[in-house]
């Protein structure tokens, strides 16, 4: 739902509500190359956080699962689309695709949807998709990024970058994890630090869970996404080093 809750005035709503480090959009992320930005997911909050960033014109969007938390915006995406005359580009799972069409059946008249159930290559990323468990509400993709190697020779200890996508997971089986391995970074969602609600209740991780994860998985850097209003960043929860909760308009480099 995001940071603050309209119906909540916990302390952590309230520190958000004065525009404090605490206010959190619906999670997403935007990938910049030389061949061009692709984003993560497009929830109800798009087109806030297209003008946080001053941006005009968007063409790609990489979609983890059609729950309102991450596709609200495609419809306004799209309108944005037809007032500028040009087509938008989704990619997705196939399943994901045909949830979308039923639940927003007018958006491909401007949209062109893309099947990346086999993958897809965007610039010099290899992405891969793979199905994660989503407690109670059955089950997300996440997406694993490979740097492809380029007719530079690498250095003899070095070797492309690695991370991984995944808001929206919990419980992940020994298959389900396997693509976490060998990650300079991974982005996972943690709604709690530590949830008490009954488990066949929840759908994302808490930190403390994740760590388990992370303990097994051993990304090099870690960031902690998916927030609810039961994380306050302004606390120390003693994370180890190289895991940190993420924050609102944060850019990293990769690589």
């Amino acid at each position: 739902m995001g940071v603050p809750r309209v119906y909540c005035s916990c302390e952590v709503c309230m520190e958000a509500r004065t525009g404090g480090r605490n206010r959190r959009y619906r999670s997403s992320a935007l990938l910049s190359s030389s061949e061009g930005e692709l984003l993560i997911d497009c929830g109800p909050e798009w087109r806030t956080q297209m003008e946080h960033y001053e941006k005009r014109k968007l063409g790609h969007v990489l979609i983890t699962h059609a729950h309102f938390d991450h596709i609200a915006g495609l419809p306004e995406w799209a309108d944005a689309c037809r007032w500028q005359q040009q087509s938008g580009h989704v990619y997705a799972p196939a399943d994901v695709l045909a949830t979308l069409r039923k639940m927003f059946p007018w958006l491909e008249n401007q949209l062109v949807y893309h099947d990346c159930s086999s993958g897809l290559q965007w610039g010099a990323w290899q992405i891969q998709p793979w199905k994660v468990f989503h407690g109670k509400n059955g089950y997300s993709y996440a997406y694993r990024f490979d740097k492809l190697a380029d007719n530079i020779k690498l250095a003899k200890d070095s070797r492309p970058y690695r991370f991984a996508y995944c808001p929206d997971a919990i419980n992940l089986s020994a298959e389900q994890q396997a693509p976490l391995f060998g990650l300079d970074l991974l982005v996972i969602g943690t709604n709690f630090y530590k949830e008490e609600a009954d488990f066949e209740t929840r759908s994302v991780y808490d930190m403390v869970e994740a760590l388990e994860l992370l303990a097994h998985v051993q990304p090099k850097l870690t960031l902690f996404t998916h927030m609810s209003h039961g994380v306050d960043i302004t606390k120390n929860y003693n994370l180890p080093a190289g895991v940190n909760p993420a924050q609102t308009g944060m850019q990293l480099e990769l690589g």
